[in-house]
Formats: structure tokens, sequence, C-alpha cells
């Protein structure tokens, strides 16, 4: 597939991800608003309601003090006066006798002021139905301005009221009970707490665990509406739970959201995947294309050498014979190089290397690996430091691989060397905490610093790419990195540009 396609696919799938995620959080929004609304208008209808329990509870508190203050002197009357209201009862009568030319509305003004006191019905004749029905009527009016001027009296008792203290106004236990009543009916069911203040905010009753630093959407409500702004009292209440009740209603909706960043992270995965081995195809067909030329060289040389061989006239000189010798020798050992490459390569396609481990001695191996480069270093005009500077340098590793990887390291210092200037290749030893670290420096090429990070990469090869002034396979790195994680140990790679290059490897050390 064309890197171009997937690019596509790419952009098509991220575009149609982020208008999903758009749609998604626009309905959660959506929701989030309705659901707030909805639940600030409940709140108030609530607090409303509270509000007007508590004024229906005073004034009911009023009405039964008016009443029985009213019945305890209505009895105390009836005791004194049962004998006079008999006599005046009977005068009435005598006064409101037909003949008499009263009129209609005279009569019924007395019977509205006599009609408590008719207690007697009268002693001579039958009553017309006329004179029964103006007798109940007489009675309802009486009854309507008794309960007008009780009604009257606990109105004046509400407006003076605001002079008595809020603790005798309001029962602070029927507050509660009506704010969960009203909450309840209205649908809301959640844990709340409240505060009665004054207006200078200050709390004069609170409920458990009120707290004002953690009230973030208060919600208010004056008490009393109709009393002096000076008297006025003010309920406020905040749900320590609000958010989680609202976002309960958007909960199906976020697992949605969560599902759509799942695939998105899935797909993005996929798509790494596929880059990374799209990359690592390629790679591994230029490893194939350079290994192809690479082979063609010694095996056409020790075919050359071979017929020379068949020649009859070479054994007539000793020193050709040899130089062939010698040709096929040197041949053949780089045919073993590069097939040694290729079983480095090998080694990717397995999770672990199999590790043959055993005690060895950091310091002893890597002179014995700076000791077979003396020579080459020298012969390129450089210098070769060992400093063996680890008092505690016994590990447990395996020495052919170990021994490998200081093999790849010092043979890069002097294959990437500026031929400028004298190779100065140093290796060091020494100890940090638990640790034995070892050090391969020179004064090379170097890397720039954003090619740092893939240098450790299969295949991948700094500043000659797949041209040939150079020989490698860029297998080198990746099998040093790979043997070193194996042996639990880290490296670590720090250079610039024309200054050099230089590895850190750390490996825990054996404790005597």
């Amino acid at each position: 597939m064309r890197k171009s396609t997937i690019w596509l696919i790419v952009c098509v799938m991220i575009f149609a991800f982020i208008g999903l995620l758009y749609v998604q959080f626009n309905y959660i929004q959506i929701i989030l608003n309705t659901r707030t609304v909805g639940f600030k208008e409940a709140v108030e209808r609530s607090l409303s309601q509270v509000s007007r329990d508590l004024e229906v509870d005073e004034a009911s508190r009023f009405l039964e003090d008016q009443l029985l203050n009213l019945d305890n002197k209505r009895n105390y009357a009836k005791r004194s006066t049962t004998i006079d209201s008999k006599i005046i009862t009977q005068q009435k009568m005598q006064i409101t006798a037909p003949g008499t030319g009263i009129s209609q509305i005279e009569f019924s003004s007395i019977t509205q002021i006599t009609q408590p006191m008719l207690t007697i019905a009268p002693s001579q004749g039958k009553r017309s139905l006329a004179d029964k029905s103006q007798e109940i009527q007489g009675a309802m009016q009486d009854t309507y301005f008794y309960y007008r001027s009780l009604l009257n009296d606990v109105a004046r008792n509400l407006i003076n009221a605001n002079l008595r203290p809020i603790e005798e106004r309001i029962d602070f236990k029927k507050l509660d009970v009506y704010l969960k009543l009203g909450l309840k009916g209205n649908g809301l069911e959640l844990p709340y707490r409240f505060a009665l203040v004054d207006k200078n905010k200050k709390i004069v009753y609170s409920s458990y665990q009120f707290d004002e630093n953690e009230a973030v959407n208060m919600f208010t409500q004056t008490l009393f509406p109709k009393d002096p702004s000076a008297k006025s009292y003010t309920l406020q209440v905040y749900f320590p739970n609000q958010k989680a009740y609202l976002f309960s209603s958007v909960g199906f909706i976020a697992s949605s959201v969560g599902f759509t960043f799942i695939l998105l992270l899935v797909f993005i995965i996929t798509i790494y995947i596929v880059l990374r081995q799209k990359r690592l195809s390629e790679m591994k067909n230029d490893f194939i294309n350079n290994m192809t030329h690479e082979l063609k060289t010694p095996v056409s040389t020790i075919s050359l050498a071979g017929q020379m061989l068949k020649d009859s006239n070479l054994s007539k000189s000793p020193q050709m014979f040899g130089h062939i010798s010698g040709v096929i020798q040197d041949e053949t050992k780089r045919l073993s190089f590069l097939v040694e490459k290729v079983l480095q390569m090998s080694l990717f396609d397995t999770k672990k290397a199999a590790l043959k481990l055993k005690e060895i001695d950091v310091n002893d191996t890597l002179a014995n690996v700076a000791h077979t480069f003396i020579l080459r270093v020298e012969k390129c005009g450089g210098q070769l430091e060992v400093e063996l500077d680890a008092l505690e340098s016994t590990v447990y590793v395996d020495e052919m691989h170990f021994t490998n990887v200081l093999f790849n390291l010092m043979e890069n210092a002097i294959k990437y060397r500026r031929e400028d200037v004298p190779l100065q290749l140093v290796a060091r030893t020494y100890n940090e905490g638990n640790k034995i670290s070892i050090s391969i420096q020179d004064n090379g090429i170097g890397i720039k610093k954003e090619n740092l990070k893939k240098v450790f990469d299969r295949f991948y090869r700094v500043h000659t790419g797949n041209t040939h002034d150079v020989k490698g396979f860029g297998l080198g790195l990746a099998y040093v990195k790979k043997i070193i994680d194996d042996l639990h140990g880290t490296i670590k790679v720090e250079s610039e540009v024309n200054v050099g290059t230089k590895f850190i490897i750390t490996l825990p050390y054996i404790k005597r």
C-alpha cells in the first residue's frame, strides 16, 4: 500500500472521529443544560413552597391561639350571664313581634346583634317558615362576622410578628421536614445542606455539615417576604452531590465517548504499527540489496582464486600460491562476518536471545577487546586509551555477546572517524552506586540530535544511507541495544556533530 493511500485513510478516519466526538459532546452539553435548568426550577419551587408552608404554619399557630382565647372568654361569659340572657331575649322578641311596623332591614340588623342570645324558643304559637329562614340567615351572618373578626385579629398579629425573634417564629426541625418534603415533591431526593441567615449574612441556624466554602451553587429563598427588609431572613441551600446528580443523566453518553476514544486509540496504534512495519519492510529490502551486493564481492574473489589454483604453472610460484591462499582466507572471513550479521538479524525475531550467562570481569574483557584494536587505531594515526577505574567489576553476562557489544562500539568509532583528525578513542570503566558503567568515547564525525533516538533502530544508518563509503547494514547498534536490554542493563548515547560520540553502558555488578 502506498504511503499516500495510508495517509488518506488516516485523514478520513480522524475527520470521522472528530465529527463523532463533536456531536457527542454537543449532545452531552444540551442534556446537561436542560437538566441544570430543570434542577434549578425544581429547587426554586421547593424553596418557595417551604416559605409558603412556614407562613401558613405561623398563621395556624396564631389562629389556634386566638380560638383558644375566644373559647375561654365565651365559656366564662356563659357561666356569668345565663339568667340575664334569658330576660334580654324575651324583651328582644317582644320588640320584634309582628305589627310593630319595623322594616325588614331593621329586623335583620337587630337579628345580627341579638342572635347569639336567642337561646329560648318563643313561648306562644308556631313560627312561620319566613321566621325560621330569617333566623338561619341571621345565624350564618353572625358566624361570618365572627370568623372575619377572628381573622382580622390573626392578620393584625401576623403584621406584628416580625417583632418576635426568629427562633419563636420558626420551628427549625419543621423547617428541615418542610425542605425535605418540598424537594421530594419535586422529584429531588439527594443530600442537601441548609442555613438560615439574617440580613447581615450572619448564620442564625445551620444544618449538620453546612460549609460555605463547599457550596459552589447556592440556592436562596427569602422567608416571610412581607416583613421589613431590616427584619428579613434568607434560607440558603446547596447540594454537595449536585454535579454527580447532573452528570448521572449523561452516563450512557459518557460511556459512548469513552468507547470512541478507545476506538481512536486502537486506530492510532494500528496506523503506527502499519507505518512501522512498512518502514521495516523498506529497511529490510535495503538490507537484502546491500547484503546481495556485499556477498557478490567475496564470492567472486573466491571463485577467481579457485580458478587460478587450477593453473599448473601456479605450483612453480610459491609466492603466488601463498598470495592466493591469503586472499581466499580473507574473503572467507569476510563471508563469515556477513553471515554473522544475518544471524544477528535473526535475534530480533525472538523476544529474547538465548544467553549463556556467567560471571566475568568487565575490566579484563574491555582490556582484551582494546588490545585487539590497538593496531587498527594506530594504523589510522590515532591513539587508544583504556581507563579501568571500576573497583567492583564482576558482572553476570553472556561473554560472547557482551564481547561482541564492545567490538561493535569500537568498530563504529574507527569506522566513523574524521579523516582529517587523528582518532582519539577512550575506553573507561567506573562505578556508580551499585552499578558499573562502561563508556566508549571517540572524536569522530558525531551524530545529529534528531538522529540520536534512531541509532538503535534496525537497519538505520546515519549519514551514509545506502551508499558504500562506509560498510554496514544498520544492525550493529540495534544488536547492542537488544543484548544490553536482555542483560537488564541500559545504554545511552551522547553526541555532537564534528566533536564526537560517547556510548555509556550500565550493568548491575555482583557484590562480593
